[in-house]
């Protein structure tokens, strides 16, 4: 009698998490949702307001999707750091690899712009390139720019090759890394680190999921 009434309390409390789950994902769903057609009709303050309540009322995948919104629409005001917050806080929130990985990649884009130091470029984007991961390839190519950028054109044509020979990789992204490659045996380090106008020029800088 113990065993199944421990067995029943266990069920009821695993049917009580699964029920309060199911709640938090509708309730992120609906003001996430009023949250995008707030985009569509140019209404940003809409947006924001319903994107956090879904961060605040969702459950992880809902309040990492509402995160991600919400830096979008700071980088759209040129809040750069407030962005970069948001899109590391959206990582945290899930431990989905898409999401999380999705969110982590585009906090890195932004910070090679503002100001960060390759060792924090390098740990941020590092984890983002091991195999299975799902930015992998995007990732790859943002470490590559990032030593173009702090002048190691050696280590960065290393992991540009490297994208041209691997599998999986989007033919977008392996025409950029041969391209970057074909810049570095052309232009000096020197000239790529100071102007950053070929780093950027391959990135696809896109914040919004």
């Amino acid at each position: 009698g113990g065993i199944l009434l421990v067995a029943l309390v266990a069920a009821l409390a695993w049917w009580g998490w699964q029920s309060f789950q199911t709640s938090r994902a509708n309730a992120g769903s609906i003001a996430y949702q009023r949250g995008l057609e707030s985009l569509q009709t140019g209404n940003s303050a809409g947006a924001e307001t319903a994107f956090a309540e879904a961060e605040k009322a969702g459950n992880g995948a809902y309040k990492a999707l509402a995160l991600q919104q919400r830096a979008g629409l700071a980088v759209a005001a040129n809040r750069i750091p407030d962005a970069i917050q948001l899109f590391d806080d959206a990582a945290k929130a899930s431990g989905d690899p898409i999401l999380h990985d999705t969110a982590a990649y585009k906090s890195a884009l932004l910070m090679m712009d503002n100001g960060a130091t390759l060792e924090t470029l390098e740990a941020k984007l590092e984890p983002l390139t091991r195999e299975g991961r799902p930015m992998l390839p995007f990732a790859q190519e943002a470490l590559g720019m990032v030593r173009l950028q702090f002048n190691k054109p050696a280590e960065a044509r290393e992991v540009f090759v490297l994208l041209t020979l691997g599998q999986d990789v989007p033919d977008s992204v392996r025409q950029r890394a041969q391209a970057a490659i074909d810049a570095t045996s052309e232009i000096s380090a020197a000239v790529l680190g100071s102007t950053g106008v070929l780093v950027f020029a391959f990135l696809p800088m896109f914040f919004l999921p």
